[in-house]
């Protein structure tokens, strides 16, 4: 079971926990009463030197937190103005109830007026919006932006898709957020997460069974989720127990991406790493590589003479290889290994895609796909241009079709599988988004697979890993730096303790 901390619930989830949650006998109004409190709290804790607060409180339950959070802060002391969205004789039962005990006159949305020192607590709609925001809410979220004004959202900005962090006509930048129970995707999707500020999570009393109960397979990644899976060194461990993972190169001119992919896997713990290039690459790569291993391998015949001969256990191959039939061939042969395919050999089935996906249907999951948005086009254009599906959605989709694990790159990188899984990450910094950063990930991934680890757990290790990389090479980094920042995650663990 998954920690309140690490599942992330769709707005329908939510809504479902809170139907469940009324139907076990937890007070309804009683959960909105320590939400509302919640927000108050932390109102009052990150905004001590506010002038006032202005409460903007919508048509649904979301303003009837907003409601309950005004009179908090007025009972504490604060000036509190309140600005109604909707008829409040038409708000649900216990948001009316809200609205009956707030102290403070409700006036007009339209007639806020943002003046210095104010701080905006925005209620109107939360995380279960779907369509655009109204011209009137749009008009208010302009004004609160023109002035600058700080913004503490409840549950999610207004104006974003919970489920897919997606802008709906028009949304708050908020400083800060106060959500429930969990995390929505839409906190972690760009461009949510941009406009979500600082996140909170609040554990208002409903119970962890009934959260379980609800929530689908979609989670944070992180090590909650699969390090249990990772590689234990022993007393007994010797290289090839900790695998030999292969790194395809192309020509003397194009082998940058192919060493940056091994050194990371070496470094990610591979046992032994051989890059296996043109024989007109072998002079470079023997002049700039120490402990990774070079392999002539001009042609399918010599690949499958090294595959009958050698102790093989994962494969890297797209980085620098270049585009065409020989990359197609190449991952024919290698399609009942574990591989992670990536860059020019994702490119190289553009045109072709469903010939890549019957050589991985059948069997475990032991394709790792990890294309970028413009890749992920490539091999899924009708995936891609569907505005009804977010990120989560089309990668699953995706996996589902390919049957390989998809690595959907990103600031808001997307791991799923063909099972169902979803897992989204958000420890990597901005700076990551640099040349050949990519070809590092698929270095890391490729070493947790030569090491025994399933297909899902090493992508999604394999980005976890990534990320923490990149925030210990900091601001400027580049990838011949970030490379060197590559660790085993038993070595962060040790580090850690």
């Amino acid at each position: 079971m998954l920690s309140n901390a690490t599942a992330l619930l769709t707005p329908g989830e939510m809504a479902r926990v809170d139907a469940a949650a009324a139907a076990s006998g937890l007070s309804s109004f009683g959960l909105m009463e320590r939400a509302g409190q919640a927000v108050a709290a932390a109102a009052l804790k990150a905004y001590a030197s506010a002038l006032r607060f202005a409460v903007l409180c919508g048509p649904g339950n979301n303003g009837g937190d907003g409601y309950v959070a005004a009179r908090a802060l007025r009972q504490a002391g604060a000036d509190v103005v309140v600005h109604v969205l909707g008829d409040p004789d038409r708000l649900p039962a216990d948001a009316r109830l809200a609205f009956n005990l707030c102290p403070i006159p409700g006036q007009p949305l339209a007639d806020y007026r943002p003046r210095p020192g104010d701080v905006v607590i925005d209620a109107l709609f939360g995380a279960g919006l779907s369509r655009d925001v109204p011209q009137a809410v749009a008009d208010i979220i302009t004004r609160v932006a023109d002035a600058a004004c700080p913004v503490l959202a409840v549950d999610l900005p207004s104006g974003l898709c919970g489920a897919r962090g997606l802008v709906l006509g028009s949304a708050f930048r908020a400083e800060r957020t106060v959500t429930f129970m969990t995390k929505k995707p839409g906190h972690l999707l760009m461009p949510g997460r941009d406009l979500c500020g600082t996140i909170e999570v609040f554990d208002i009393g409903i119970p962890r069974r009934i959260v379980a109960a609800e929530a689908g397979q979609m989670a944070l990644n992180g090590p909650a989720v699969w390090g249990k899976t990772m590689p234990r060194l022993q007393g007994e461990t010797h290289k090839y127990r900790r695998g030999h993972l292969a790194v395809f190169s192309g020509p003397a001119a194009q082998t940058g991406a192919a060493r940056l992919s091994a050194t990371a896997g070496l470094n990610a713990g591979a046992g032994l790493v051989t890059v296996a290039a043109p024989s007109g690459a072998l002079p470079t790569l023997a002049a700039t590589l120490t402990a990774v291993m070079v392999r002539p391998i001009d042609d399918t015949e010599a690949l499958g003479q090294w595959l009958q001969a050698a102790k093989l256990s994962a494969f890297v191959i797209g980085p620098g290889f270049g585009v065409g039939e020989r990359a197609r061939q190449f991952v024919a042969m290698l399609s009942k290994r574990p591989l992670v395919l990536d860059a020019d050999a994702i490119t190289s089935f553009a045109a072709c895609p469903e010939d890549l996906f019957a050589l991985f249907r059948t069997g475990p999951a032991r394709l790792v796909l990890t294309p970028h948005e413009g890749e992920f086009g490539r091999l899924f254009p009708d995936l891609s241009a569907d505005g009804r599906r977010g990120k989560p959605e089309r990668s699953l989709a995706a996996a589902e079709r390919s049957g390989g694990v998809i690595v959907c790159k990103g600031a808001d990188t997307v791991i799923a599988a063909p099972d169902g899984r979803i897992l989204i990450n958000d420890n990597a910094p901005p700076w990551l988004a640099t040349a050949g950063s990519g070809d590092v990930l698929a270095g890391i991934v490729g070493a947790l697979l030569a090491q025994g680890v399933p297909a899902f757990e090493a992508a999604a290790a394999g980005v976890w890993l990534h990320g923490a990389a990149a925030v210990h090479g900091g601001p400027g980094m580049t990838a011949e730096t970030l490379v060197q920042q590559v660790r085993p995650f038993e070595a962060l663990s040790m580090h850690a303790g």
